[in-house]
């Protein structure tokens, strides 16, 4: 993939999270309200934990959505000014996360106090439930900051051809990453799928049977969200290949066990598909059809990732193998 489909990815991305969010801060009370009674508590005392304030059903589910609305037009405005150009920085990816299951999960909490409940005065504690949000929401803000830190910098150029000569005393590095949107798009569904059903069974809405369905959305948003990316490196240890947003898990090669490298132009139906493929051509990460670094190792079968500017790649992978085997 280009770097402009890339940038566009990231920034559906973010836009599916903002819309995916403020539908659910708006259906979740909503879709309780013959549970609920007309005024939901929405502020606790801190020494009593007895609610001591409180808000039409309606407001309770405008509110947050409106704070939510806020807080992306803020970051939206601020990222056009700074000209990301569709990119998500770490500070970005870190607020809309922390802020979005923040909301959600005091969302969450405030419906399950007020379920069941004829007067508002009489909502249970929503203690447990903040403490959780907060744990959870700190988590996924660090894993936002983490996952634009591993943004890869520009690979250095090398000389075109099977090899190349390497002065001594430098070292040459090359990177490349490729992202597949669709894949991200549905990591990205599945993914609101889980938050739904999880929200909707923190809120109190469903039992545990319901619970249990998040189990199957979030394997498979967790295993095509680390599909849906890929990261190459080539350097003196060798050749590393990262999958995901979070560089997990790595695949590693030393440049003595890497008998020879080439390109090679394969589609998904040669491999039998998208992601982590394999064939009888050995592993395959096919996020997109065309040209792939491909090597043999010294032991195991073949392994190829579909990376632009695999040639170069190829190229500093056979120098470097050389080296080690002078």
């Amino acid at each position: 993939m280009t770097e402009q489909v890339r940038r566009s990815g990231a920034a559906w991305g973010a836009v599916g999270w903002g819309v995916g969010v403020l539908a659910l801060l708006v259906a979740l009370p909503l879709a309780a309200s013959g549970r609920l009674p007309d005024r939901l508590a929405t502020h606790w005392d801190a020494g009593s934990v007895r609610p001591d304030g409180s808000m039409p059903l309606w407001v309770a589910a405008l509110f947050p959505a409106l704070i939510w609305g806020v807080l992306v037009v803020v970051v939206g405005l601020t990222l056009r000014r700074a000209g990301a150009g569709g990119m998500v920085p770490g500070w970005a990816a870190a607020g809309l996360g922390f802020g979005g299951v923040t909301l959600l999960g005091a969302q969450a909490s405030v419906v399950r106090a007020n379920l069941d409940r004829t007067d508002w005065h009489e909502a249970g504690s929503v203690t447990s439930g903040v403490v959780g949000t907060l744990v959870v929401a700190a988590t996924v803000g660090a894993a936002g900051l983490l996952a634009a830190r591993r943004a890869p910098d520009e690979p250095r150029p090398a000389a075109d051809g099977p090899t190349l000569d390497i002065p001594a005393g430098q070292r040459v590095v090359w990177l490349a990453r490729t992202s597949n949107p669709w894949l991200q798009a549905i990591a990205a569904l599945t993914g609101l799928l889980a938050i739904t059903v999880v929200v909707s069974a923190l809120a109190g809405l469903t039992g545990l049977p319901f619970l249990l369905a998040a189990t199957p959305f979030t394997l498979a948003s967790i295993l095509v969200l680390g599909c849906s990316s890929v990261r190459a490196r080539v350097g003196e240890q060798g050749l590393d290949v990262t999958f995901g947003p979070l560089g997990w898990p790595t695949r590693r090669w030393a440049a003595k066990d890497v008998e020879s490298a080439r390109v090679e132009s394969r589609t998904p139906a040669q491999v039998g598909g998208w992601g982590y493929r394999l064939s009888g051509l050995g592993t395959t990460v096919m996020l997109r059809g065309g040209e792939c670094l491909v090597i043999h190792p010294s032991k195991g079968r073949e392994f190829a990732v579909s990376v632009d500017d695999a040639e170069r790649g190829a190229a500093l992978l056979n120098s470097l193998s050389a080296q080690h085997t002078r």
